[in-house]
């Protein structure tokens, strides 16, 4: 899901954006998994990590609800690949707000299918897309080169042979594409 930033960053450096999907908890249960157990023994603070990820939201001007559970994201993944060709970053950001917002399991194929229909996406053909894992292998794919770049969460911005991990400010955004070669866009 592109945010403030990066359609700046896009915007200002004439760049194309592109996603690589990756398995943050590929293991967890379709029925989710609570964060209190996925996270126990690591000495996390629940309520610490969802104040400072809703201020990250907050200054990126993105809605975002607490919620106690995860749920596996990688039929979600499958649909976002084959939707992003046909609407674009408009299907990130409706499983964001699924999932960030409302809470929603995007493991259940009900969710998904009201999703993708929501954005306007043929429901029939996405169906199809779920059934025959139309996109799997492209996620395989994605998965690979994710472990291969050595992403270790998300997100992760990669341009050239460099990357930086988490909500990252603008100006971090900017040295990177610039390390990499980009240059403003002149009008």
């Amino acid at each position: 899901m592109s945010t403030v930033r990066t359609q700046k960053l896009a915007t200002t450096y004439g760049l194309e954006l592109h996603y690589t999907f990756f398995p943050l908890h590929p293991d967890t249960p379709q029925e989710g998994l609570l964060l209190a157990d996925l996270f126990r023994g690591r000495n996390f603070d629940l309520d610490a990590v969802y104040a400072r990820m809703k201020g990250l939201m907050d200054a990126e001007g993105l809605a975002y609800s607490r919620r106690d559970r995860t749920y596996n994201s990688r039929l979600a993944q499958e649909l976002g690949k084959w939707g992003e060709s046909r609407v674009g970053d408009a299907i990130h950001t409706a499983f964001y707000r699924a999932c960030h917002v409302d809470g929603r399991n995007l493991a259940e194929r009900s969710v998904l299918l009201d999703v993708v229909g929501q954005v306007g996406l043929d429901v029939k053909e996405a169906e199809a897309v779920l059934t025959e894992r139309t996109f799997r292998a492209a996620i395989d794919a994605d998965w690979r080169r994710a472990r291969e770049m050595g992403v270790t969460g998300v997100p992760t911005f990669v341009a050239g042979q460099s990357g930086v991990v988490g909500a990252q400010p603008y100006e971090v955004l900017e040295r990177l594409v610039q390390a990499a070669g980009a240059r403003k866009v002149t009008s």
